[in-house]
């Protein structure tokens, strides 16, 4: 296995995508938004989301990556848009956003990365109001 390292001076920005129990899971969010395509109503397209997030990372430099469920699952769908390593020194921390599920937040989150993300870039407006409390174990680990 042939991995590219990236060392902590050059890390990017990374979205942390959930596709935990919750998250991702079109069973549980139905019917959640309606596609652009003559406003017929269809479930979160969950993977095309992913698409999209994964497609502006290659395009602008930040990172992509999936994990199980993060914890607040009555927020789903949540992404943690974690610091690149310029912008943790400049005091930015890893930010979670809840209910991201429409296309609105997903071009804000990916507006966001694209500028540097948290301690690069100031977050859209609309975006600061999805920015959720991260669960209590994640608070702990931050504080070590």
């Amino acid at each position: 296995m042939n991995r590219a390292v990236i060392r902590a001076a050059n890390r990017p920005c990374t979205l942390v995508v959930c596709r935990g129990c919750c998250c991702g899971n079109p069973r549980k969010l139905p019917q959640s938004r309606l596609r652009s395509t003559g406003g017929t109503p269809i479930g979160t397209d969950h993977a095309w989301q992913l698409d999209r997030l994964r497609a502006a990372a290659a395009e602008h430099g930040f990172q992509v990556r999936t994990t199980d469920c993060l914890g607040p699952c009555d927020q789903a769908n949540v992404i943690v848009v974690q610091p690149s390593t310029a912008g943790r020194q400049a005091g930015g921390r890893a930010t979670w956003i809840g209910f991201a599920m429409d296309d609105d937040c997903t071009d804000d989150v990916l507006r966001w990365a694209a500028d540097g993300g948290p301690g690069t870039a100031k977050p859209p407006a609309t975006l600061e109001l999805q920015f959720i409390r991260p669960p209590r174990e994640a608070r702990l680990r931050a504080r070590r």
